[in-house]
């Protein structure tokens, strides 16, 4: 078994032989980007486009896609994160659904730019199916579709018995599943790596091996030398805690997943997912699996969920309790690939703001700029915060620029060790609440309300 080297997808393609030559000593530009995970390479592909005589000017610390970007599940959804509530607060409800409207077209989006420039991303039209295997998920998934229903999902939903799902696919105990279409599956590293080449084209410029030490109205300092800039976009998601003064800013949440061998026809016969929908359960302290392009089954969940100190895993390699937790899923969702050995193990940080809410701003006053905050669900939302970026750099008042995430901000997490406290505690309540449920069935578990309760996570 491979454990790291980043993720299983650049052991599918290969980890970059080089790299993008660092920043060398003083520079200008007109828009600096930290961050060339998707949502800094997304924002300069928008930029060029809308603007090609700019310089714009990505930094990186390790090498494009290194994050998140090119570690993810590789669930590209147009859905919203958490909390519609926490949203409509501070606005209205009218607001809310017009940003689920504006994150359901990135889907299409992102496809669309597959295709003009190029690139091979495996993407294939497909579902999100949300699986029920015992009766206290089943009235969890029915409160949830209709959540769903009333923030605007309500065309994209299905609700499946357990028959219905079982001409779909063999999950032992199911009792019926809720999809939401108008997704596509893809391979994270092929996306990323292509929007990257797609930014240079357009004109901006990668520094790789560039790690920002400091940044302030402008201009930014690194380890190799500054770059000055009216307008400096932070878009290091899950990374955004190992800046000066950000570790209370967004909690770098671990996450991680296994990949199976590639499974033989017969395996596939008693499994189904000829749809190769998006699958995931409605535990509450939920997997996310994916059937890939040569046939693997990949499962991510949670491991060990935060490093005390906002710190991060190293190149990518779980501990060995994690790898386990995983593979019981594997096997208790798909016992046909129980005989079948597990090929690769990863992990990577996400980022998680205290209210569980993304966010895109840009102070004018000072020309710095962020994105981020996406809890999981950023390879589709990181296109929309991309769109939005461009637009406030641009100074354009746009459809876009007036969304209710634009410029939102909310309170820090607690110090340490609270914040360490808080969110094992959160995760160890949840797996409490599957296992009571599990063995009592209904009703749904206090200990997992309790658990999202503590850390805002509902």
């Amino acid at each position: 078994m491979q454990i790291g080297d980043i993720s299983f997808w650049y052991a599918d393609i290969g980890l970059p032989q080089s790299r993008r030559p660092a920043l060398a000593g003083g520079q200008t530009a007109d828009v600096a980007i930290i961050g060339a995970g998707f949502t800094g390479l997304w924002t300069a592909y928008y930029l060029m486009k809308a603007a090609p005589h700019l310089k714009v000017v990505v930094l990186e610390k390790e090498f494009a896609g290194f994050g998140a970007s090119g570690r993810n599940g590789g669930w590209c959804m147009g859905t919203f994160s958490w909390n519609h509530e926490s949203y409509a607060r501070d606005t209205s409800r009218a607001a809310v659904l017009e940003m689920v409207k504006a994150l359901e077209t990135t889907v299409d989006e992102i496809s669309a730019v597959c295709a003009a420039e190029g690139i091979d991303a495996d993407i294939l039209p497909t579902e999100e199916m949300m699986v029920a295997t015992n009766p206290a998920q089943l009235v969890r998934m029915k409160a949830d579709i209709a959540h769903r229903q009333l923030w605007g999902d309500g065309h994209r939903l299905r609700e499946l018995t357990g028959a219905e799902l079982a001409q779909r696919i063999s999950i032992p105990g199911a009792l019926g599943a809720m999809t939401l279409s108008g997704m596509t599956r893809i391979q994270p590293a092929k996306l990323v790596r292509g929007l990257a080449e797609a930014v240079e084209r357009a004109g901006a410029v990668i520094h790789e091996g560039t790690e920002v030490l400091s940044y302030a109205k402008g201009q930014i300092t690194t380890a190799s030398g500054t770059l000055r800039a009216p307008i400096i976009l932070r878009c290091t998601e899950g990374f955004t805690a190992t800046l000066p003064g950000r570790k209370r800013e967004w909690l770098p949440l671990n996450s991680a997943q296994i990949a199976t061998v590639p499974l033989p026809p017969e395996v596939w016969a008693k499994i189904g997912w000829d749809g190769h929908e998006l699958i995931g359960d409605m535990n509450s302290a939920y997997c996310y699996c994916q059937r890939t392009r040569e046939g693997r089954i990949t499962v991510g969940a949670r491991g060990v969920p935060y490093k005390f100190g906002s710190k991060m895993d190293k190149n990518g390699a779980p501990d060995a309790q994690t790898i386990q937790r995983l593979t019981e899923v594997l096997h208790r969702h798909f016992p046909a690939a129980a005989a079948y050995p597990i090929d690769h193990a990863w992990c990577g940080v996400i980022g998680v703001p205290r209210d569980w809410c993304a966010t895109v701003g840009l102070d004018p006053a000072t020309g710095l700029g962020w994105a981020g905050g996406y809890v999981g669900v950023g390879v589709s939302t990181s296109n929309l915060a991309g769109q939005t970026l461009a637009d406030l750099a641009l100074g354009k008042s746009t459809a876009l620029t007036k969304l209710p995430w634009v410029n939102r901000k909310v309170r820090k997490w607690e110090i340490e060790p609270l914040r360490w406290i808080g969110v094992h505690l959160m995760y160890h309540l949840l797996r409490i609440g599957d296992r009571r449920e599990e063995r009592l069935g209904i009703p749904p578990s206090k200990f997992a309300a309790f658990g999202n309760w503590l850390t805002g996570r509902h």
